[in-house]
């Protein structure tokens, strides 16, 4: 079976994708099996896997993150993209923000690695796929959407939400969005030799910058305005990257 690329979605682009069709598929893999579809979108082949799994049941603390990497691995992907929902630590990059992920902080403490009997080091100089960042500005492009073309991608470990001071020190170290899911990806996905990018889609300005407390439903309700959006620059963007 011939698969291009991987594509991941996160709140609100995971049951978009679903919503293709296409046919069940269940890789068997070290780390448990990852389900996905395959399904033929605008001429490309694609596995799409609902990261919280439908109805979005799964904390992001428990997602099987290895089963994703180790599966995408065994399919011979080109590429991986993922969305994630994110909060900004700038003003100026307020809800319906797109941004290509390029760095990352990972304060998750998860300590994940395909490879905890064998001594294997990955080089992180490039934390993001330049291959999937290059792709995702050029769909960008094409459709003329307007993507940030660099951010730095703070995550923690969740489910909860950050305190005022938790996010004033991450603004401190650098960071530009704050999540927690896109920084366990790219560790597997790196291991796994799995070209891996991310569209980060701003939900809301993060604890302390926000003038109300943080609500999962104004997530939702970014993402009911900005998926569609989002959906169309992943498939433009997988085009590129099958081409």
């Amino acid at each position: 079976m011939k698969i291009d690329v991987g594509v991941i979605g996160g709140t609100g682009i995971g049951d978009r994708l679903l919503a293709y069709g296409g046919k069940p598929l269940h890789v068997p893999t070290p780390s448990g099996i990852l389900r996905g579809r395959h399904v033929e979108v605008e001429g490309v082949s694609l596995l799409l896997i609902s990261r919280h799994s439908a109805g979005h049941k799964v904390p992001p603390h428990k997602v099987n993150y290895a089963a994703m990497a180790h599966g995408l691995r065994q399919l011979g992907v080109k590429a991986c993209l993922a969305t994630a929902a994110v909060g900004s630590l700038r003003p100026e990059w307020g809800p319906g923000t797109l941004v290509a992920c390029s760095d990352f902080l990972d304060l998750t403490y998860r300590n994940l690695t395909l490879y905890s009997r064998d001594v294997v080091h990955r080089d992180f100089t490039d934390p993001f796929s330049p291959l999937v960042r290059h792709a995702l500005l050029g769909a960008a492009g094409d459709l003329g959407l307007r993507i940030e073309p660099e951010g730095i991608y703070l995550s923690g470990n969740g489910p909860r939400y950050e305190t005022p001071q938790e996010i004033r020190t991450y603004k401190g170290l650098g960071g530009d969005l704050v999540g927690m899911t896109a920084t366990s990806e790219a560790i597997l996905m790196r291991e796994a030799l799995v070209d891996y990018g991310c569209l980060a889609i701003v939900t809301n300005l993060a604890a302390g910058i926000s003038e109300t407390p943080l609500d999962h439903q104004e997530v939702v309700d970014e993402m009911n305005r900005s998926g569609d959006r989002a959906v169309r620059l992943l498939i433009r963007a997988a085009q590129r990257i099958a081409a």
